[in-house]
């Protein structure tokens, strides 16, 4: 993949290990057995056994849900592969600490979701090397989301994971409230880039002086999605912990984000609205989100991150109005954009063949991705066309005995999946369109090891904890306070950073 042009290919959570799991050296196609054979324990009759745990913001399904779903999935994967395969759902809540008693006691979980910490699981070697097996028994899953994409789950030459096939290309995207903006006669078709959204916001004020016109949520950095003006790769760092050691463009020097003069303008931006009135007062320490702002009547609009264009169908179902949207930058897309959700097989895996032909199932067989993400269809969910779900009637995603629905766009392919009644026709061919189009960063597919400057990395946070809020909220001025959240950064250690990405990604550019 290269730049914009060249065709190739907001919620995760979960991890799991197999008997026996912890920190051991990673295993290798000639270190590790193979066949179910091997272990006695995970084979059932003439079946091998292969634990599949997921995240879920779902309710947890009771055990004869679950296993009602499980035995349709075993009907289909006894025959195709050979496996019977046994669901670990976990609350994302509770996640973290499910992971840390399932390597502690050596229970058995063979694939899982490496949430964001890829980089981390391959340092600790948790994660299997599956690059000499992964096309060979995944390979429809490696065709699904490119051999590209396989870049950012790969370490010095080396694949240790798959990401989920979903709608990656995020934009950052206006939210508004659409009765308000055909009542003033509100033009969003002349917005551009958030600066455009002046005008309208002073009409608004102006007409609803008892409504703020953007709503910030729960001390969220929302308004950071619109950095992609800037075509900002964070370098394996997440947007929502920003630490600021950035390539910007086209360029592969390292440069302090916050030092720059596109970041400058746009707190001066920021507060301006927020002395105008614009923008919530606590918008950078309230603990409501945007949409119980907006649902509140408190509030015109918000910023979020969209892939497709059915978010503002759920907008609408959150906020309890009818809202419209205009995007505010295009998608971008850098390493973490793609390897945030990923697909991994534990190290201590003794099938990794069988865990890779089932995993491979997730993303290329519509009928084992939809009984995982929406369960036992006439039970659980009923079709209203060959593309579309709902519940059946009179149950909901609370009551339903089974469901798993807003682990779609993690759980293998997005693009295999049915799509909630009402979802435009469009969407998911727009959301695949823009993975594979969208422009990229020049160090696509590099990954940062922090490890070097842990240190520095955890007091960097806290300074960015401390001014960063009330900077891109408006709530400090940023003439005074800019200067001293840059100097605070630079005692911190954010130039020893910068320093140890520039090395390790020249390094990593001179193998290219």
């Amino acid at each position: 993949m290269k730049k914009k042009g060249l065709l190739t290919l907001a919620m995760a959570a979960f991890l799991a290990f197999t008997a026996g799991c912890g920190q051991t050296a990673a295993k290798t196609p000639e270190t590790a057995g193979s066949g179910p054979a091997q272990s006695a324990a995970e084979t059932t009759g003439d079946y091998t056994k292969i634990v599949y745990s997921y995240w879920t913001m779902d309710r947890i399904p009771d055990e004869d849900a679950r296993k009602s779903v499980e035995e349709a999935i075993n009907e289909i994967t006894r025959e195709k592969i050979g496996v019977e395969v046994e669901l670990m759902p976990l609350a994302a809540s509770e996640q973290a600490q499910k992971v840390s008693l399932a390597m502690a006691s050596g229970e058995q979980l063979d694939i899982f979701n490496t949430v964001g910490d890829l980089n981390t699981y391959i340092a600790n070697n948790q994660v299997y090397d599956i690059t000499d097996l992964v096309h060979e028994y995944a390979q429809g899953a490696v065709d699904q989301v490119s051999e590209e994409f396989l870049k950012t789950t790969s370490k010095d030459g080396r694949i240790y994971a798959i990401p989920a096939d979903k709608g990656i290309a995020l934009a950052a995207t206006l939210y508004y409230r659409k009765d308000i903006a055909d009542e003033l006669g509100l033009d969003f078709s002349t917005v551009k880039e958030i600066e455009d959204l002046t005008p309208l916001y002073e009409k608004v004020t102006e007409a609803y002086p008892e409504m703020v016109a953007l709503a910030g949520g729960a001390g969220g950095l929302e308004l950071v999605h619109t950095f992609k003006d800037f075509e900002v790769d964070y370098l394996t760092d997440a947007w929502t912990k920003p630490m600021g050691a950035v390539l910007m463009g086209d360029s592969m020097t390292v440069e302090n984000l916050y030092a720059t003069e596109e970041f400058k303008g746009r707190v001066e931006l920021m507060r301006d609205w927020y002395e105008k009135g614009y923008v919530l007062k606590d918008a950078a320490t309230t603990t409501a989100s945007c949409q119980e702002t907006v649902a509140a009547g408190k509030a015109f609009s918000f910023i979020g991150n969209q892939a497709g264009n059915y978010g503002v169908q759920e907008a609408s179902s959150m906020c309890g109005y009818e809202m419209g949207y205009v995007r505010l930058s295009q998608p971008y897309l850098d390493t973490t954009a793609v390897n945030s959700v990923t697909w991994a097989i534990s190290s201590q895996c003794k099938n990794p063949e069988k865990a890779l032909e089932f995993l491979n199932l997730t993303y290329t067989d519509a009928d084992i991705v939809n009984l995982i993400v929406f369960g036992i269809e006439g039970r659980d969910y009923v079709k209203v066309s060959d593309r579309e779900m709902e519940f059946p009637e009179g149950l909901d995603a609370n009551t339903v005995p089974y469901t798993a629905q807003y682990s779609c766009g993690v759980v293998g392919s997005q693009f295999k999946q049915l799509v909630h009644a009402g979802t435009p026709e469009d969407n998911n061919d727009l959301m695949y369109r823009e993975n594979h189009e969208s422009k990229t960063s020049p160090a696509f597919g590099f990954t940062f090891d922090s490890t070097p400057v842990k240190t520095e990395y955890t007091a960097v946070t806290n300074v960015i904890n401390q001014y960063l809020p009330g900077l891109v909220w408006g709530s400090i001025d940023p003439e005074t306070e800019l200067p001293k959240f840059l100097n605070a950064l630079q005692e911190a250690g954010l130039d020893d950073i910068i320093a140890a990405k520039q090395e390790q990604l020249d390094a990593w550019a001179a193998q290219e």
